[in-house]
């Protein structure tokens, strides 16, 4: 009874997201079995760069996810509700396995024959589905950490979103041990494994109201288990690339994956050995102002252009801060995104054999997880001992995109890789910064649903910069057999539009600093402190 008790808490809760984010990463794994897609159904790059938009408009709009999450949450606190026994996050995660089996099972089923080749109209009804699995899967784990760690929702939102990250690279690997290499099975897999692995854990994805003493400590162990399978897959990845692994080193480094991914159970057995849990508000949200001190409470100065929590979908669309948000996104996670849909096309045209081009897209899970797990942390370091506001860090990563795209316009050997190193840092920053800025500026009673809804930024950008960019200059480009384009010439005036595209993302993220960084200072950071002291 009492172990029962025990996997009712916050850790385990962690544990659970945790494990179900590094399975839910197939997002970023296209470019694995996109050429199989391409050659199976007979599509030209832009055609497939048109289901690979359908990809991320599933995967990036989440507003059901939100809406159902702030339904069944709000169910599971009302005692008196039919549902509230029963309610919970795992009703999101349920939704999302069953999306997720379905399109990537359709999927499979045209690629190797099951079903005739379907319509174009029809194949992007299987990728959208698939995808969609993914914003219920992010929207149940986010939204439920940074509920039960609001204090530091920026490592929280890391940690989850870097696992998530990861999971790309981890997918990969269990493909290439299992499968050897056979795109048609990869999608089956995929249609299999994230859904059975959810319907395993979701039970124990709970929103917990309890506060306790050592959580930044906490959260530092599930932050250095993150980075230590990073640096493992890391390792791995490169001497895949140099050395050729027999089935039995492959299968060696697959169970020590396992076993690194079993290690944040122990620091969940360890935070609920010590049990030492402080009274705290049970809603996750800040605390309001009468909790602040007295003389910190006088004369406070709101930035009137700023809405202080809690507002709903329709408050904080209606907001100049939102819209800045989302152009940000919209440069910033479009053109990420669109550059990874593409690495396949980019490193052929380049003259990179095709274990590079994997490589590639391994380690951009990599570079992807560095930057979200980064940006959650150093912002929340920054914001605890200065008040620096976090647009600020958002506003620095997209400059830094823009000399990624800028790098690897250039062509030269190897930029590909020097370029996506930074692209893929900054792009992941972006997913971490923007879910933790959207819960302060406008609260978390809906913060599901608002920073989904920013999150439409994603797919507008990235139908923008993948197809009337990337494909339309390809397909211009392209002659011969296989509709084919080789050289600099292919993409080059591609990523210099990105380029200048995601520097005005990083001016309105700058803009919007300018606008924030008084109520961070004056509102965000002393109801921090004043949490703190009670």
């Amino acid at each position: 009874m009492a172990m029962v008790k025990g996997l009712n808490s916050k850790w385990f809760s962690t544990v659970a997201s945790i494990w179900i984010q590094c399975t839910s990463g197939s997002l970023y794994t296209f470019s694995v079995y996109s050429q199989s897609l391409k050659s199976t159904q007979g599509y030209d790059q832009s055609t497939l760069d048109t289901i690979s938009v359908f990809k991320d408009i599933g995967a990036n709009c989440g507003i059901l996810s939100g809406i159902l999450y702030s339904s069944v949450v709000v169910a599971a606190n009302r005692n008196s509700s039919p549902l509230g026994a029963v309610a919970g996050p795992w009703m999101v995660l349920l939704a999302g396995a069953l999306q997720n089996f379905a399109g990537y099972f359709l999927m499979w089923a045209a690629v190797v024959g099951v079903i005739p080749p379907p319509p174009v109209p029809v194949m992007c009804l299987f990728m959208i589905l698939a995808a969609h699995a993914q914003s219920f899967f992010n929207t149940a784990n986010v939204v439920t950490s940074v509920r039960n760690f609001h204090q530091y929702s920026g490592t929280a939102v890391g940690i989850m979103k870097g696992f998530l990250g990861l999971s790309g690279a981890m997918l990969i690997q269990f493909y290439q041990t299992i499968f050897d290499n056979k795109p048609d099975s990869f999608l089956l897999m995929l249609a299999v494994l994230p859904a059975l692995n959810t319907l395993l854990l979701m039970w124990f994805v709970r929103v917990h109201s309890r506060h306790e003493e050592d959580e930044k400590k906490r959260l530092d162990g599930f932050s250095l288990i993150a980075l230590i399978v990073a640096a493992y897959l890391m390792i791995i990845i490169v001497l895949e690339n140099f050395f050729s692994f027999h089935l039995v080193l492959r299968v060696v480094a697959l169970v020590l994956l396992l076993v690194l991914l079993t290690s944040p159970l122990v620091v969940a057995i360890r935070a609920e050995g010590r049990g030492n849990s402080v009274v705290g508000t049970g809603d996750g949200r800040f605390l309001d102002e009468s909790r602040l001190l007295p003389e910190e409470n006088d004369n406070v100065e709101i930035h009137e252009n700023v809405a202080l929590p809690e507002l709903n979908l329709l408050q904080a669309i209606s907001t100049v801060d939102f819209w800045i948000l989302f152009l940000a996104m919209a440069c910033g996670m479009g053109s990420g995104l669109a550059t990874v849909n593409n690495m396949g096309q980019v490193g052929q045209a380049l003259g990179y054999r095709s274990l590079e081009t994997n490589t590639l897209v391994s380690l951009w899970s990599i570079w992807n997880f560095l930057g979200r797990f980064g940006g959650g942390y150093v912002s929340d370091y920054f914001l605890h001992k200065g008040g620096c506001a976090r647009p600020m860090f958002m506003a620095i990563t997209l400059l830094g995109m823009s000399v990624g795209h800028g790098v690897i316009a250039s062509g030269f050997r190897g930029a590909l890789y020097a370029g996506s190193v930074l692209l893929g840092v900054c792009y992941g920053s972006q997913w971490s910064l923007m879910p933790s800025i959207a819960s302060e500026i406008f609260g978390v009673e809906h913060m599901g649903t608002i920073f989904n809804t920013i999150t439409i930024a994603c797919p507008v950008g990235t139908y923008i910069f993948s197809v009337r960019v990337i494909g339309f200059i390809y397909d211009k480009e392209a002659s011969g057999k296989g509709n084919l384009c080789t050289g600099t010439h292919c993409f080059m005036m591609s990523f210099v539009i990105m380029s200048c595209a995601t520097f005005l993302g990083s001016l309105a993220a700058l803009g919007l600093f300018l606008r924030t960084r008084m109520f961070y200072r004056q509102v965000i950071l002393r109801r921090l402190r004043a949490s703190f002291r009670k």
